[in-house]
């Protein structure tokens, strides 16, 4: 298949998709003194401070801080693009692959659930203290089986910040670079796939720079960070519920999506309570956060059975969401290909 095609170009998505995702299976993280999250989040920790003007500062932040964090990732692809024209037309797809992998985290996630799981049996203080890397509550008070109702929570709800929504950047940013074909996308980097691959890590970076902005500076105690809350909260509208859906399939209940929806708006987000309430129905197991919140009021605490089948659960909906982001490229440069897709006016587009 040619790569100047639309389906053949969309190969350079998929491939670089795939190598993230065998990374995050491999390596769970990149090490901490060159994770690109890491060095951003060293950037943004600069804003967290007073400031006599908050808002605007804020605001500035918000903006400015993610479309910077995309545009440097873009560019590092769009230059291995200009380069693989000279050496390998593989080096632009290992480097979007390396870019996209340390923007998503999904065996952590796992690792870090269940390690929270097992110590709720055996030492309840320890998982007091390994839940401090999942949710940000006070676990002092918790009895074990809040302890493996916070950990499923986080679990869900950050399935959502930290995997789904950077897959959907992704997605998006690649399927804007497909639209616009190949001759623009060498423009900027040599070869048809440049542009989907630059693009989808841009989109990828972006999201996540949003959401690193809202966990580090979105605190009602920090005025510097309402714009990065208020800007989150409408990143993460179809990632939450695009969560919920994976969780609903990967249980094979899209009865536990109808029900999750009943007490998705319990908590005071407006997102995180779909892929938690939905996890919630599909475990049937009352998910509660004391003081605040209640999802599937009506059955019982989670039990460890239940919390253990909670990671297996996030972490099948965690493939769901790769299949269908990796199905969506496949669809959108079948599509192009078949010309069912119009290219931007203006732009000289697929062949």
């Amino acid at each position: 298949m040619a790569i100047g095609s639309p389906l053949g170009a969309a190969l350079a998505p998929l491939a670089a998709l795939t190598i993230a995702v065998a990374l995050d299976l491999a390596l769970a993280e990149p090490p901490a003194r060159v994770h690109p999250v890491a060095l951003f989040g060293s950037i943004v920790g600069r804003f967290d401070r007073s400031w006599s003007r908050p808002r605007p500062v804020g605001v500035a932040v918000a903006v400015a801080l993610p479309l910077a964090a995309a545009a440097v990732a873009g560019g590092v692809v769009a230059v291995a693009g200009a380069t693989s024209a000279r050496v390998s037309p593989a080096i632009p797809v290992l480097v979007a692959g390396a870019l996209l992998f340390s923007t998503v985290s999904l065996r952590l996630l796992l690792a870090t659930t269940a390690e929270v799981v097992g110590l709720t049996e055996t030492d309840p203080d320890a998982a007091r203290e390994s839940l401090r890397a999942l949710a940000g509550r006070d676990a002092t008070d918790l009895s074990p089986a809040d302890l493996r109702s916070a950990a499923i929570e986080s679990a869900a709800e950050n399935l959502a910040d930290g995997f789904v929504a950077t897959l959907c950047g992704f997605a998006l940013g690649a399927t804007l670079g497909l639209a616009v074909g190949p001759t623009a996308g060498a423009a900027v980097g040599g070869s048809g796939t440049a542009l989907p691959l630059a693009a989808g890590v841009a989109g990828a970076v972006w999201v996540k720079a949003v959401n690193t902005l809202d966990s580090m500076l979105g605190y009602r105690s920090k005025p510097v960070g309402w714009a990065s809350a208020r800007l989150d909260d409408a990143v993460m509208f179809v990632p939450a519920r695009a969560t919920a859906g994976c969780l609903a399939l990967a249980a094979g209940s899209l009865g536990a999506l109808r029900r999750g929806a009943s007490w998705a708006r319990e908590p005071r987000s407006p997102n995180s309570g779909w892929p938690m309430a939905t996890a919630a129905a599909a475990l049937d197991a009352r998910l509660e956060k004391p003081g605040h919140y209640v999802l599937n009021p009506d059955a019982s605490p989670p039990s460890v059975t239940d919390a253990t089948r909670a990671v297996r659960l996030v972490g099948a909906a965690g493939g769901v969401a790769v299949v269908l982001a990796a199905g969506w490229l496949a669809a959108v440069g079948w599509a192009l290909s078949r010309g069912w897709l119009p290219t931007p006016a203006g732009v000289v587009g697929w062949s």
